[in-house]
């Protein structure tokens, strides 16, 4: 067998492998590999590009960088559509509905809290008010009294409506009960009622009306009589009461005591003498305890008068009243200068 010609080669070309493909200018590719094949390249944009460029003698600030097409040959693209440029110098903000709204709940909130301050500060200067207005008249009460007091207001109208205007619709005042003036172990509880603070040359003002319940123990009966009766108060070692003979009874030592019966004669609280045993005539006791109540009833303030009185089996109550009262001034009585 005749042997075949191998053809020349050039000395800078390689030797062909199997499977070499053909190229261009003679150049050979290596052949495919079927696990791989080449991704084609996406098609450039038509038209004309532009380059951006930093300026001359300041230094880049941002760098473009192309992104890598995918190697997983499952993944796709998506090309995000451009929105159209806003209008120049047209400013971003929320859309009108939204922006309303926003206004409508800041306008409420501003009006809420304003509400909240005044509401506030209305809470505040009735709080002072009351403390000012209440201090002074608890002042007042303790020097009528010559005893503690505490002093309530009434709610309806508001006590700063009722201190502005100076009409007060409703007062009450407690005493401690150690004394009312020169009733010893005696309290009284007192509500005034429109009290108008509308001073003329006469008087500071006005009392609609005033009721006192004066509650007097068996004790304090005793001590005051001792008090202000020197000599014959000295001998009473004690006092009891028989609330359904509406009686009281003054215990001397051994067996004298004095018997009698509280009432009203005249708007005045006067004790009448029912029974004396001892050394002392029934005249006599009557005139000392009729000296004691007229003491009693002439330091009463207001005009204040005794409707009705009552034995308890702890000692006597009182019911007193007055009406139309005026307030006195400064030179008439100096308990009612603090007004």
């Amino acid at each position: 067998m005749a042997q075949m010609a191998t053809p020349p080669q050039r000395p800078h070309q390689p030797r062909r492998q199997p499977g070499w493909q053909p190229g261009p200018h003679g150049r050979g590719y290596p052949p495919s590999d079927p696990a791989t094949r080449r991704l084609p390249r996406p098609p450039r944009p038509e038209g004309p590009t532009e380059q951006l460029r930093a300026p001359r003698g300041e230094p880049p600030t941002e760098q473009f960088r192309a992104r890598r097409a995918p190697t997983d040959p499952a993944a796709t693209q998506k090309i995000a559509t451009p929105r159209p440029p806003a209008a120049q110098g047209a400013p971003a903000g929320p859309p009108p509905k939204r922006a309303w709204l926003r206004s409508w709940q800041a306008a409420a909130l501003i009006a809420v809290i304003a509400v909240a301050l005044v509401i506030g500060g209305l809470a505040g200067a009735e709080l002072y008010a009351r403390h000012r207005a209440g201090a002074l008249l608890v002042a007042v009460a303790e020097c009528v009294v010559e005893d503690n007091a505490t002093v309530s207001f009434g709610v309806n109208p508001p006590f700063l409506w009722q201190h502005i205007t100076g009409h007060y619709t409703n007062i009450s005042v407690q005493t401690a009960g150690r004394q009312v003036q020169a009733a010893e172990g005696m309290t009284a509880d007192v509500t005034l009622k429109d009290i108008r603070l509308q001073g003329t040359a006469d008087s500071k003002g006005t009392i609609g009306s005033l009721t006192a319940t004066l509650s007097w123990t068996s004790a304090g009966i005793k001590d005051t009589v001792a008090e202000n009766l020197p000599g014959v108060g000295s001998l009473v070692t004690g006092v009891s009461t028989d609330a359904a003979a509406g009686t009281i009874t003054l215990e001397a030592a051994g067996d004298n005591r004095v018997t009698a019966r509280p009432v009203v004669t005249d708007g005045d609280l006067a004790l009448e003498v029912l029974d004396v045993t001892g050394p002392f005539s029934k005249e006599t006791v009557q005139d000392a305890l009729d000296g004691l109540t007229t003491k009693l009833n002439e330091n009463y303030p207001l005009g204040i008068h005794a409707d009705s009185v009552a034995v308890t089996d702890t000692g006597v109550v009182g019911e007193f009243s007055s009406q139309d009262a005026s307030i006195p001034n400064d030179e008439s009585d100096p308990c009612f200068a603090r007004l």
